[in-house]
């Protein structure tokens, strides 16, 4: 491919500046590298002796940072039930030296069923 001349570069770096297009995107709309788009616009620029025109950078905006309202803590008294020793048992010996060991907290009623099952047999 036979190279381009200096005034047909001259019109495409003159032609990127007007279009208001990054080097890549203009660089690939026609069809060229955009590192030598970039080499011309700098060597058109030093031959003419003035400083190649970029395009500012873009900078992303920063957002405030905003400081989430903080609702004041309610604390609620939980308290919790009495716990008993683990070794905290009842014994009940039952008829034919049957043993009963019974937790601290139970359920009178259902140890009362269990009770009157045992004894029947």
């Amino acid at each position: 491919m036979a190279r381009s001349s200096r005034s047909l570069w001259a019109k495409r770096v003159e032609r990127w500046k007007d279009s208001g297009l990054t080097v890549k995107e203009f660089a690939s709309e026609i069809g060229v590298n955009a590192n030598t788009l970039s080499h011309w616009n700098w060597r058109l620029g030093k031959e003419s002796g003035s400083a190649p025109r970029k395009k500012p950078a873009r900078v992303p905006a920063r957002k405030p940072v905003r400081k989430p309202a903080v609702d004041p803590v309610q604390f609620i008294e939980v308290t919790p039930p009495p716990v008993a020793p683990s070794d905290a048992r009842f014994e009940i010996e039952l008829r034919h030296g049957r043993r009963l060991f019974v937790p601290a907290c139970f359920d009178a009623d259902a140890l009362g069923r269990l009770v009157d099952v045992l004894e029947a047999r």
